[in-house]
């Protein structure tokens, strides 16, 4: 296998035969797609959207692993920046299975209801300009995942189970041999500018249209009980201290919440916004974080703003049951 010192800029060996590689979606550092090497096959875990796929074949060549090497290719979920190119990816791989949530399996099969969705959250300029188009997958080369699911790479197990929270079509997977979930976005998100004395923060992501707090917090718990050492969020990178970080997400989903509907709730766009802001800032203040407030709000400006919106929905959802 080739030397981790000539590995492409983007990917980076993580242990125990895992590699992220940063997909370039947004800023450096901001989405991963994993990839996974046991015995000389491989699977991928997220793909990033259309303009990533050059970087995937890229890691896979300098690896020395075989297109056709690739068995499986797994979505967490279908949010685009997660399988925004799947189509494409699955095209240059001849013998890999796609495996999906059962929800999510007809987007990747036919993508004309995914696009639409997105387009009405990000408009038709940055859907060209971010994604492209989206290809479909053939029927036949796709399966639904089950919950509780153990497939196998080369002999190394991984299982899937049912996470919903983010998104109703988003399943996790275990990885026994490194004791770490790959979670998308279930189990938030965490970036390494947030780092203080190499302790990771997080937070939750509420991106539109399906955040659903309780389930979220379940999801989080369900994966707590394997007693993980790691998390292998796409957004980004592997992650230590899952119990930390879990108490930490658990706290914010219930501010935010409380954000939206408590007796302070926000009430414009704006509002939601500049309140998730603050409650970030000052989580951060806590952590350790001594950015300044001007560069706390760079960072987390798209999050803040996708945030806002899939509270607003979740709000409006609730207060017509």
């Amino acid at each position: 296998m080739t030397s981790a010192s000539i590995l492409p800029d983007h990917t980076q060996f993580v242990g125990h035969g895992i590699y992220a590689i940063d997909t370039g979606f947004y800023r450096p550092r901001y989405d991963a797609a994993y990839l996974v090497i046991e015995a000389g096959r491989a699977a991928f875990i997220d793909c990033g959207p259309r303009a990533a796929i050059p970087r995937l074949l890229e890691a896979l060549e300098a690896l020395g692993v075989a297109r056709n090497a690739v068995d499986w290719v797994i979505p967490t979920h279908v949010h685009l920046d997660h399988a925004g190119g799947m189509g494409q990816l699955m095209a240059a791989l001849p013998c890999a299975t796609l495996l999906v949530h059962p929800r999510g399996l007809r987007h990747l099969v036919d993508p004309t209801q995914l696009w639409a969705g997105a387009l009405a959250v990000y408009g038709e300029a940055e859907m060209r300009r971010t994604y492209g188009e989206l290809q479909p997958v053939a029927p036949d080369r796709c399966q639904a995942s089950q919950d509780e699911q153990i497939i196998e790479l080369a002999g190394r197990p991984l299982v899937l189970i049912d996470t919903p929270g983010h998104a109703r079509h988003h399943h996790c997977i275990w990885d026994a041999r490194s004791r770490g979930w790959f979670t998308g976005d279930t189990f938030g998100m965490s970036f390494r500018e947030f780092d203080v004395d190499g302790k990771p923060w997080s937070l939750p992501s509420t991106t539109p249209v399906q955040f659903e707090p309780e389930a979220m917090k379940a999801a989080i718990r369900r994966m707590l009980e394997r007693n993980p050492a790691w998390i292998f969020p796409t957004h980004y990178g592997p992650v230590a201290e899952p119990q930390r970080l879990a108490t930490l997400l658990t706290g914010l989903i219930d501010d935010m919440v409380a954000l939206t509907r408590g007796p302070a709730r926000t009430h414009t766009d704006s509002e939601r916004r500049s309140a998730l802001l603050a409650l970030y800032i000052q989580s951060l203040r806590s952590h350790g974080c001594q950015h300044s407030d001007r560069e706390l709000a760079d960072l987390l400006a798209g999050d803040v703003a996708l945030n806002a919106q899939g509270l607003a929905i979740w709000a409006e959802r609730e207060a017509t049951r």
